[in-house]
């Protein structure tokens, strides 16, 4: 019986975030409240509040009733999806402002990731990533020059980068993604609108053709207010390398 209630505490706590009755910032009613409410003791109300945490939905602070919270979204990062893509399959619209493409020449450390030499040409884009034209995602890209071209014929506030590279003969057959926080510096706070030095996701990526030749290397800061990154894997690649290694290996 006491499962029962909770299941259906948490049910009905939950329909009522979804549709907001309950909206971000907003306080969840006490304890006292929801025990008086279902005619129950506190057990099943505190199960279904710890329930709703673990969810993200609502977050508890010290002397002080649960709150409702804005729901992150969910990046997963051991496959790789278009954020064009991954934005509509959640329900979002995705955005882009561009805010840079250009051709510069490579320095030691863009060269070394590319596969090129130091002084070789490079396109760089710097592109504002957008979900439901609330600032997301800044994109630092940066691709070899006989890849990063095409992208000069195209509107890059309109298309998803990478379906269009796969359209014009680049399609990406392999990426390795690596994840840390970074302190967000001028151009991240005046983009994505945050403090600067406040804690932002950062999500580097080098992208492979078929062939092996690395085309692609890309530094994508996330708000993480906004995205939290998930991870479904054993921790273990198929090829007996681990997914997490410490820093320095």
């Amino acid at each position: 019986m006491t499962f029962g209630v909770y299941k259906q505490i948490a049910d009905d706590l939950r329909e009522r975030i979804s549709t907001g009755q309950l909206a971000p910032g907003d306080d969840v009613p006490t304890e006292g409240e929801l025990a008086q409410q279902w005619n129950t003791s506190r057990g099943p109300i505190r199960n279904a509040l710890a329930e709703l945490r673990r969810e993200g939905l609502i977050e508890t602070t010290r002397g002080r009733p649960s709150r409702v919270v804005k729901r992150k979204a969910h990046q997963a990062v051991d496959v790789s999806i278009p954020f064009t893509k991954w934005a509509r399959e959640m329900g979002a619209e995705p955005g882009a402002v561009t805010q840079q493409v250009s051709l510069r020449r490579a320095d030691d450390d863009q060269a070394g990731m590319l596969g090129i030499e130091p002084g070789d040409i490079v396109v760089e884009v710097i592109r504002l990533r957008l979900l439901d034209g609330r600032p997301t995602m800044l994109e630092r890209l940066m691709f070899i020059e006989e890849v990063g071209r095409v992208l000069f014929d195209i509107d890059l506030d309109t298309v998803s980068i990478t379906e269009y590279l796969a359209e014009r003969g680049h399609p990406y057959s392999e990426v390795d993604h690596e994840i840390d926080a970074v302190a967000a510096d001028d151009l991240d706070s005046r983009l994505l609108e945050v403090e600067p030095g406040s804690p932002i996701l950062r999500l580097r990526r080098v992208t492979r053709r078929a062939d092996g030749r690395v085309f692609e290397a890309s530094d994508d800061r996330y708000r993480s207010d906004i995205v939290r990154f998930t991870v479904s894997a054993s921790g273990r690649a198929i090829s007996g390398e681990h997914f997490i290694r410490p820093v320095g290996e």
